[in-house]
């Protein structure tokens, strides 16, 4: 029996992630026209008349954005009435948050084992004259430092210890004493998590990562629910002129038909490298979600429906780790994760970290499961004191 008008389709909300992934954002349907349009490059648009359309320049809105905003939104609030706002990379989206929200004199709560560029944007911040607490992200241990902040800025999981802290809990904190919230959503995209869902008033992800894929693009962007806190970000946008290519743009509406598929995949490669790495002695300080051992399994199975396609764990020291990744052979050392070819890397070899020199960031990709593992295993076995 249909639960919508004969002939009409059935809302967004009542279909299945991946039903609704690979018809997210599309228009309808035109006679001899392609179901996703291609790509338009316009920095000027036809505007006869007194009134101006929906398009006028090309910093300000174009047509290929608007289906990839519509394509995001669906994504990561299905149903839901939401404002969506693409940016060039997810700096670009982070930064349209803290700077449209918070002034001089305003208090800004970021986590202090977070994205390795935000103690770069709490420079910036402090510079502006906004106030910056950090705590870490497990344990919640953000609550005690909400006290008067104008906005919490939560990343859950974190990048790249994979802390997992309770959103709701920390968003109903928040809004008793007044402080908007943010949800870094990158690492567990909005098929694995939806903070708006959760409480948040922004959503923010570096479309870079998972959402999109296939390594070959920047891209992020803001959802909200509140009009008013869209505008803020969406005048930073146009103010600061940071926005995306159109090819940029269609190359990731083009992606998200298969982000259920790739994440499925990825997450399972996840787990499968996470328990195989479990039972190594030369292994420590193992971090995935989706082991029930982890210290955050408890709080992820709550408020997650995937855990993510990146592994964290310590080799003994620096020597270790940089000949483990010298003999991987189906992984690329690469500083990101979310692709449908693994990555991993030395993550001490940036700096800014605060991880042990053998600390690894691996992200599993789409490859067949049993060979990714038995890569890994191999790499393991060739790594040793005296290889």
């Amino acid at each position: 029996m249909n639960d919508h008008p004969a002939g009409g389709p059935p809302a967004a909300s009542r279909y299945a992630d991946a039903t609704r992934a690979v018809r997210a954002g599309l228009p309808e349907a035109v006679k001899n026209e392609p179901p996703l349009p291609g790509p338009v490059f316009a920095a000027h648009f036809h505007l006869p008349g007194d009134v101006a359309g929906p398009y006028t320049y090309g910093r300000d809105t174009n047509p290929t954005w608007t289906l990839l905003e519509r394509a995001i939104g669906e994504l990561e609030a299905p149903g839901g009435d939401v404002d969506t706002i693409v940016f060039a990379s997810g700096m670009a989206a982070v930064s349209a948050v803290l700077l449209s929200q918070a002034r001089s004199g305003d208090t800004v709560v970021l986590p202090d084992d977070g994205y390795q560029a935000l103690p770069l944007v709490r420079e910036q911040l402090e510079a502006y004259g906004i106030h910056v607490r950090t705590a870490p992200t497990g344990g919640e241990a953000q609550l005690g430092a909400l006290d008067g902040a104008r906005l919490l800025w939560i990343e859950t999981p974190s990048n790249p210890g994979l802390d997992v802290c309770d959103v709701r809990r920390l968003v109903a904190a928040a809004h008793e004493g007044g402080t908007l919230v943010a949800v870094d959503n990158t690492l567990a995209t909005p098929l694995g998590q939806r903070p708006l869902e959760l409480g948040a008033d922004f959503s923010v992800a570096s479309g870079t990562k998972g959402l999109t894929g296939h390594g070959d693009l920047l891209l992020g962007y803001v959802v909200c629910r509140d009009p008013a806190l869209a505008a803020g970000v969406r005048r930073w946008r146009k103010i600061v002129g940071a926005v995306p290519g159109p090819m940029e743009a269609w190359l990731a509406h083009r992606s998200l038909a298969t982000i259920q598929l790739r994440a499925q995949r990825q997450w399972g490669n996840a787990l499968a490298v996470a328990q195989a790495l479990a039972g190594r002695p030369e292994v420590t300080g193992l971090r995935y979600p989706g082991l029930p051992s982890d210290p955050s399994h408890e709080t992820a199975a709550r408020q997650m429906t995937g855990f993510g396609s990146v592994v964290s764990f310590v080799l003994p020291d620096r020597g270790h780790a940089e000949r483990f990744m010298d003999a991987l052979h189906l992984v690329e050392d690469a500083t990101s994760f979310g692709g449908v070819r693994s990555t991993a890397e030395r993550r001490g070899r940036w700096g800014g970290d605060a991880v042990p020199e053998g600390f690894i960031r691996f992200s599993a990709g789409a490859e067949d499961p049993a060979d990714l593992v038995a890569d890994v295993l191999r790499a393991l076995a060739l790594s040793g004191p005296g290889a």
